[in-house]
């Protein structure tokens, strides 16, 4: 089953556990129900944009509909592609590390995910400007940088594509 097929599967499973309809988690997501319709049937690659308004809506960690599937798979977004490296679970939250790339000159602005989710990155190589929208901060390589990720956030990389780790934590 391809990657499309196994989000889709996993996105409609966690919409019928809410006991939502399509209409209804197109209007908590914003999303629209032709667009959810071909993600749930496997019909359309889903965006990293689009899967996280969908699992912020459902009340879930991204990785809820990604952990688990194709190895090393990549999902990209405006600005930045991202393969889901591993998940941790304790009682107090859900911890993901993604290995991203973040391409140069172009900006991926990131709705508030659930409250409380904190992001830390870590750039191995290039220059990230991340953060809160209003004062996004720069962040070179061997660096690190964390932020509140509950308030719209933002990837940039100025000159040249950056290569980081990033973390991201959801409390339970």
């Amino acid at each position: 089953m391809e990657l499309a097929a196994r989000v889709g599967s996993r996105l409609r499973q966690l919409r019928k556990v809410r006991g939502w309809s399509l209409s209804e988690l197109a209007r908590r997501s914003g999303i629209g129900k032709g667009t959810l319709s071909e993600l749930e049937s496997g019909g359309r690659n889903p965006t990293l944009e689009t899967l996280y308004c969908l699992t912020t809506a459902l009340e879930v960690p991204l990785s809820t509909v990604l952990y688990g599937l194709t190895p090393n798979a990549e999902i990209s977004g405006r600005a930045v592609d991202a393969i889901l490296t591993d998940r941790f679970e304790s009682d107090a939250a859900v911890s993901e590390t993604y290995r991203i790339r973040i391409r140069a000159g172009i900006t991926q602005e990131s709705a508030a995910h659930t409250p409380g989710t904190t992001e830390h990155i870590i750039v191995l190589a290039g220059t990230a400007r991340v953060g809160d929208r209003s004062a996004p901060m720069t962040v070179g390589p061997g660096r690190h940088g964390s932020w509140p990720a509950d308030v719209p956030h933002l990837y940039q990389a100025p000159s040249m594509d950056a290569e980081a780790l990033l973390i991201v934590r959801y409390p339970k």
